[in-house]
Parts: C-alpha cells; structure tokens; sequence
C-alpha cells in the first residue's frame, strides 16, 4: 500500500489539481469577457440564425485561449 501512495505523489495531484481549477476559472472569465464585449447576442447567432463563421471563430478563440492556459501551467 505505501508503494502505491507513493507512486500516485499526492502532492502533484494536488498542484495537479489547483492548476486545472484555475486554468478552468481562467478560461471561463475570458469567456465571459469575449461575450459581453460582443454587440450582439453569441447564443442567438450560433443556435437561431445558424451563424457557422461565428462559430468557427468562437471555437478558434477558445482553442488559442486553452493553449495559453496549457502553456501557462506546464
């Protein structure tokens, strides 16, 4: 059993596990930012009229943003 605890290093879960909330938090503020920042409404365009490009570059902006966080915590 102390061969498996050892193993597993509770404190890099831990750190693991801090940095992975906080990446989260970040990249959910920025989210939050992007759209309120827009002049119209994301969910609307993306769900109602169907706007593909805005949703091309929302993802794209969420994929860079990820990235940043990645690079950032590693």
């Amino acid at each position: 059993m102390d061969q498996l605890l050892t193993e597993l290093r509770p404190a890099l879960m831990l750190g693991t596990l801090i940095y992975s909330l906080i990446g989260m938090l970040v990249f959910g503020l920025a989210f939050v930012i992007f759209n309120k920042l827009m002049p119209f409404s994301i969910r609307k365009e993306i769900e109602d009229d169907q706007n593909t490009a805005l949703g091309i570059i929302i993802g794209s902006l969420l994929i860079g943003l990820s990235i940043i966080v990645a690079s950032a915590m590693h």
